[in-house]
């Protein structure tokens, strides 16, 4: 599961590493980004890379109750293909949610302690995700989207079992082309990132990484 995730790099920085053309979004750098706050996220449309701001949790286009969304901030990678509220969404409507890292919680005795995981680079990255756009009944229109996970690699699985799938640079541009339709390539890049290239500290906050 991903609940919380990191994203500080300012919006000229992941338009330059993410080759994107076009930006939509505002964004205020944040140490805790919850479910139902605006994340910036990557699409493909007209060929080009565009940087959006769409709610995390997903509404599925066909749902009678937006609170949904609650419950679906994240999706397995196992199952993404087929499950009701994600399938349409992963033929159609990927994206990139753009992240320099996520927390899990290692259990201490009674207590929990958060871990900041992110990657030794420095660099931030993207979480393949998913998005799709629901009306509500006064026809206002609301983007959402999804975190994809799968298997923990084995820095994080001391922690956790599960973590959010990170795509390698090569892939991302794979992941967004909505002319790629073939389940099998999609779902085989959907796979735990190299625990050599993370690392991890304790705490939450730029006070606890100096």
């Amino acid at each position: 599961m991903c609940g919380r995730f990191v994203l500080i790099t300012d919006l000229k920085t992941i338009q330059k590493d993410f080759d994107i053309q076009d930006i939509f979004c505002e964004h205020q750098p944040s140490w805790n980004i919850t479910p139902a706050q605006s994340v910036p996220v990557i699409i493909r449309h007209n060929m080009s890379n565009q940087l959006v701001c769409y709610r995390w949790g997903l509404i599925p286009s066909w749902s009678k109750d937006p609170s949904i969304a609650n419950k679906l901030i994240n999706a397995r990678a196992e199952t993404v293909d087929k499950k009701p509220s994600f399938k349409n969404a992963f033929k159609k409507k990927r994206c990139l949610i753009v992240a320099d890292g996520f927390y899990e919680w290692k259990k201490e005795g009674k207590s929990k302690i958060p871990l900041y995981f992110y990657l030794k680079s420095g660099r931030p990255f993207g979480f393949a995700g998913l998005y799709e756009t629901w009306t509500s009944p006064d026809k206002k229109e609301i983007n959402t989207c999804a975190i994809i996970t799968t298997d923990a690699n084995e820095l994080i699985k001391p922690v956790h079992d599960r973590m959010p799938v990170i795509l390698p640079r090569d892939k991302e541009q794979v992941w967004l082309a909505s002319d790629v339709a073939d389940a099998s390539v999609l779902l085989s890049i959907l796979r735990p990132y190299q625990a050599s290239e993370m690392h991890y500290k304790s705490g939450m906050g730029p006070h606890r990484f100096s």
